[in-house]
């Protein structure tokens, strides 16, 4: 009941931009939806582990990021549509990484940013940066 589709990815140059998509269908067996789920975005790199990039609660309210995006990605959610956003502004070759979003379904005001708090996790899109 729960699926999470990403989009948006490719083949830029450094310094270029791009916006990731998370298109959500959350049903919870609560009976909650999309609007009650924080939200996550991770990347994965060849050969390292998944890190965390940045995070927005249910509302909206309450953001994070990784320092190492801080200034340069913006995270964002539309509710009426289901989908939240990742834009991604001044790209290094270092951010080249299969980008995940993940759902975890909760009205809490904590900030997650560990792989393991999420639940539900969608199949990624590539982004690759060019130096």
């Amino acid at each position: 009941q729960v699926q999470l589709v990403e989009s948006g990815g490719g083949l830029v140059q450094a310094g270029d931009s791009l916006r990731l998509s998370c298109a959500a269908s959350v049903r919870a067996p609560s009976g909650r939806t999309f609007s009650s789920a924080a939200m996550g975005w991770f990347r994965q790199a060849p050969g390292k582990e998944r890190e965390f990039v940045a995070f927005i609660n249910w509302s909206g309210g309450s953001i994070y990021y990784a320092d190492s995006v801080k200034g340069r990605f913006t995270i964002s959610r539309d509710n009426a549509k289901n989908t939240v956003y990742l834009q991604m502004n001044s790209l290094k070759p270092e951010d080249t990484a299969s980008y995940y979003c993940a759902t975890k379904i909760t009205y809490s005001s904590a900030i997650y940013t560990l792989s393991g708090d999420y639940s539900y996790w969608g199949q990624g899109t590539q982004v690759t940066v060019s130096s």
